[in-house]
């Protein structure tokens, strides 16, 4: 995640360097034709992100259970641990894995890597493990690391390569997330345009996504939007509550919430850069229930507010008052607080559940109780090893 400003306005006190030519590595297979695909990536309209940069989370296992209860059936995760893959197996759960940033480079200059990797972490899984998504890095493009976004492209068709090997890539997507910082204008929302110094970068995977069938994945965050600018930004119309909106003179369409207008700002985008077509699909969107001092707006009420709006109006499967037809779909963000999570206060807080499994934000969701047997068992396990662990530590050190 990153900060933002108004209504997805991009942070411009820095600028990339002149991007050198994209190329891509590996072969020509998904060049000079078109291969939709009828994807199946998205259950409904709700999806979650399940991160785990946290000491305090119950096993995969009983998240699938916790899942289950909840009736969310379309899972983002940030790796490919084999200990979820496991756990998710015949669970019936949409899941999308990742591809962590840090790969992303070696997997785009050797087509191979690309090779292995799939055959390590889709195929002993697949279709067992409902795959529906692999998710090359996070909000690569627009950061500093000019390397990393010239091989963004190479790396995602390299595993799309791999998965047309394995007769599997009509079948499980490939994608990549983008933040607000690929945008040069977001307001109003029918000025949307993406930054002219990052088109070099766009401009293949968005070629490649046309002609796979697969959406635009942004990050929208209309609690990032407020925070940083509170006092200009109605934090009712961040929180989805009653309010005047904006109107955008161009269009002549209301906006009654900052979450559609992010999501048109992008259409926006996309349509000015010709690709008009294209679903956008939000694959990160969530409010704080706590933060620093320095983030006022960050409180389980508007977490709550915010959260439980949203769930609703994901409900009613419609769409934007720019592309009513186009239902919007979103992973929240996120399952648990992460406590392990490093930066401002709010980024360990966006969980919807409380690592006991109970809920954290009442949004009419069931959870696993505390009392639970399940739950128990897990508790006792990980107590009794950290006593065993202190008890081989005190004798070590007592002999």
């Amino acid at each position: 995640m990153r900060s933002a400003t108004s209504h997805f306005t991009v942070d411009h006190h820095y600028s990339l360097p002149s991007p050198a030519t994209v190329t891509r590595a590996g072969t020509e297979s998904s060049s000079g034709q078109s291969e939709v695909a009828a994807f199946h990536s998205f259950v409904g309209t709700y999806g979650v992100n399940y991160g785990r940069i946290a000491d305090n989370l119950p096993p995969p296992t009983e998240v699938v259970k916790l899942l289950q209860m909840a009736r969310i059936k379309n899972v983002r995760i940030f790796d490919s641990d084999h200990t979820v893959l496991d756990a998710f197996r015949n669970s019936g759960l949409n899941l999308a894995i990742a591809i962590p940033n840090g790969l992303v480079k070696d997997i785009s200059a050797t087509p191979s890597k690309a090779m292995d990797w799939v055959n390590e972490n889709v195929r002993p899984y697949y279709p067992s493990t409902r795959i529906v998504a692999i998710i090359v890095g996070n909000e690569i493009l627009g950061g500093q690391d000019t390397g990393l976004a010239e091989a963004l492209f190479g790396a995602v068709v390299n595993i799309h390569d791999a998965l047309r090997a394995m007769r599997l890539s009509g079948r499980i997507e490939v994608n990549t997330p983008h933040s607000e910082a690929v945008f040069g204008t977001s307001y109003p929302p029918s000025a949307g345009t993406f930054r002219p110094d990052l088109m070099p970068y766009l401009k293949p995977l968005l070629d490649f996504f046309s002609k796979t069938g697969a959406p635009f994945y942004v990050n929208a965050y209309p609690f990032l939007a407020y925070m940083s600018d509170p006092e200009h930004i109605d934090v009712n119309y961040a929180l989805m509550k009653p309010n005047a909106g904006i109107l955008d003179q161009k269009t002549n369409l209301h906006y009654d919430n900052m979450f559609e207008a992010q999501i048109d700002a992008t259409y926006a985008a996309l349509e000015a850069a010709g690709y008009s077509d294209m679903e956008v699909r939000v694959s990160e969107t969530g409010w704080a229930s706590a933060g620093d001092a320095t983030e006022p707006g960050a409180t389980l009420e508007n977490a709550r507010t915010y959260n439980f709006n949203l769930r609703k109006r994901l409900f009613l499967r419609k769409g934007t008052p720019y592309r009513p037809k186009r239902v919007v779909k979103a992973f929240i963000f996120a399952l648990f607080n992460e406590d392990l999570k490093t930066g401002p206060g709010s980024e360990r807080h966006f969980g919807l559940f409380k690592p006991d499994g109970s809920v954290s934000l009442d949004l009419g969701f069931k959870g696993l109780t505390s009392s639970s047997s399940s739950i128990k068992g897990w508790k006792i396990a990980r107590y009794s090893a950290t006593l065993l662990s202190s008890t081989f530590i005190f004798l070590a050190l007592s002999t």
